[in-house]
């Protein structure tokens, strides 16, 4: 059977990074990052918008979960409230894979230092601090496994999550 992991996270924890080194380390995976199915000019957040993208990254996952060459099936993505998983996966409802769902948390103190950064290096805008500090208490309380990254490197983050997928190889 397939696994469907889910990585979720506030903005500059580390997810899209987390899941690369995932897929290096799953045999037979392939990554969807969220964003991709969202990557606009001008970027509009309404009712229609919120539902193509939800439409568009259920339709890829759902590609992906019955392609034979894909055992492993990574995606990443914001999603701050239990109802977007939610959302995600009723789109995937006739489809049998096992389920891992993870969030990805750190401190304040951590994912100011992270963003800054980013900001810094212009890749991120200021107004990201505030959005995704006021994010970071909702995953602690989403039905999902936490991974503390505050002193994780995104390799080590990757391999913790792979322990939980792959048990008997550890």
């Amino acid at each position: 059977m397939k696994n469907l992991i889910f990585l979720n996270g506030t903005m500059g924890v580390g997810k899209t990074a987390t899941s690369h080194m995932l897929l290096k380390l799953l045999p037979q995976a392939v990554f969807l990052d969220g964003d991709w199915c969202w990557y606009a000019d001008p970027f509009l957040v309404n009712e229609e918008t919120k539902r193509l993208v939800i439409d568009n990254i259920g339709y890829v996952l759902h590609n992906f979960l019955t392609c034979a060459a894909y055992e492993n099936v990574i995606f990443c993505w914001v999603m701050q409230e239990e109802s977007i998983m939610e959302q995600v996966l009723s789109r995937l409802q006739n489809l049998d894979y096992h389920f891992y769902p993870f969030s990805l948390v750190c401190s304040e103190q951590a994912l100011i230092a992270r963003l800054q950064e980013d900001i810094d290096k212009g890749i991120r805008e200021k107004d990201v601090l505030e959005r995704a500090l006021a994010r970071l208490p909702n995953y602690w309380n989403m039905p999902t496994v936490k991974i503390d990254v505050n002193d994780l490197t995104p390799e080590q983050a990757a391999a913790s999550i792979y322990k939980h997928i792959y048990p008997a190889e550890i």
